[in-house]
């Protein structure tokens, strides 16, 4: 189905890898304008980019502020007009620890890193759809902020407060900005990505899909088709504010014995 999207301009964060890169491509294959952001990884970033036929790349650290008002300047100048952003941007703490052992370092960062990021993404954007008719906003949780996460508090409560405080705050908002602008998000489950590398071997996965009716992780695809139906007028175009889970049916209880 056409999403309604050709000629759309388009900022992916995060989209040197992962769910990132899958959105990046979706969008463009359904002929949008893309910007392709990244923080650290130009060389996927680049060449993901030559993949697409030299879509346009920028980098921002998403936590500095100046860096992410530089992004969205940037990408105008490219687009003419940003109309989507699709928030992927975020970071996954690789150790667990449990929150009597977590040290207000860590925290503050994985904080900064999702929530702050996401907060700085969407201010910028926002602020480009003053007097617009539409626009649309996809943000990025996690099932970790639907169900916790033990040995993760910081990643969870982050998570949480995009996908339910930011998010239901957001969509009333967005609304005054244009008739028709929305905000939605996603939350993930287990997903193929860079962030989950080295955690997603074969016992892991029958460990972890215990709570999963479909008991298979997720593909960056999976996540990205969702992302850009919420992005579409076409598709969505009377839905704002809602969180939609792609993660196999996860439930926060074992339905399978093993």
């Amino acid at each position: 189905m056409d999403a309604g999207l050709a000629g759309q301009g388009v900022v992916v964060t995060g989209a040197s890898g992962g769910i990132g890169a899958a959105c990046a491509r979706a969008f463009a294959a359904e002929g949008a304008r893309v910007v392709a952001h990244y923080h650290r990884g130009e060389e996927r970033a680049q060449a993901l980019a030559r993949e697409l036929g030299g879509v346009p790349v920028a980098q921002a650290d998403l936590t500095v502020e100046a860096d992410v008002e530089r992004l969205f300047a940037e990408a105008r100048d490219a687009l003419g007009a940003v109309d989507v952003c699709a928030a992927v941007a975020g970071v996954y703490p690789e150790e667990d620890v449990a929150v009597r052992d977590l040290d207000l370092a860590r925290f503050q960062r994985t904080i900064a890193q999702n929530l702050t990021a996401t907060f700085l993404t969407a201010r910028a954007f926002l602020r480009g759809l003053e007097g617009r008719e539409s626009g649309a906003l996809v943000l990025v949780g996690s099932t970790a902020g639907r169900f916790g996460e033990a040995g993760h508090a910081d990643y969870a409560a982050a998570k949480s407060a995009i996908q339910v405080g930011l998010l239901l705050s957001l969509k009333n908002e967005a609304a005054r900005l244009g008739p028709r602008v929305r905000v939605n998000a996603v939350a993930p489950g287990w997903t193929v990505s860079p962030m989950t590398r080295g955690l997603l071997e074969p016992d892991d996965v029958r460990r972890i899909t215990r709570t999963m009716p479909l008991r298979k992780v997720a593909q960056p695809e999976d996540v990205a088709a969702q992302v850009v139906v919420l992005a579409s007028e076409r598709l969505s175009g009377h839905v704002t504010g809602e969180l939609v889970t792609v993660a196999g049916g996860m439930e926060g209880r074992l339905l399978h014995a093993d």
